[in-house]
């Protein structure tokens, strides 16, 4: 289930680097409108085997993917760098 284009963020409620990496990209977007994608693993479970299928069979979040690159549990700079340099 992974989406092509932008930046897909795959979180879970009460994750707190979740929490952190949202409030940085929301923070992100409203600076420099951005435009983020954000998938609850809890409620579709086609993410979270997505998830999975990337970060060694577990549900490592976040996760996300920029231009369909995924990156497991990134940095808000490694994910900003990221879609700078795809263009996102």
């Amino acid at each position: 289930m992974t989406r092509n284009d932008g930046v897909v963020l795959y979180w879970r409620p009460l994750c707190a680097y979740c929490m952190k990496l949202r409030f940085g990209l929301l923070f992100t977007r409203l600076r420099y409108s951005r435009r983020f994608t954000r998938v609850n693993i809890w409620k579709d479970p086609d993410a979270a085997a997505f998830v999975r299928s990337v970060a060694d069979g577990n549900e490592t979040v976040p996760t996300a993917t920029v231009a369909g690159r995924p990156m497991v549990n990134p940095s808000l700079c490694q994910l900003l760098e990221a879609a700078r340099e795809y263009g996102e």
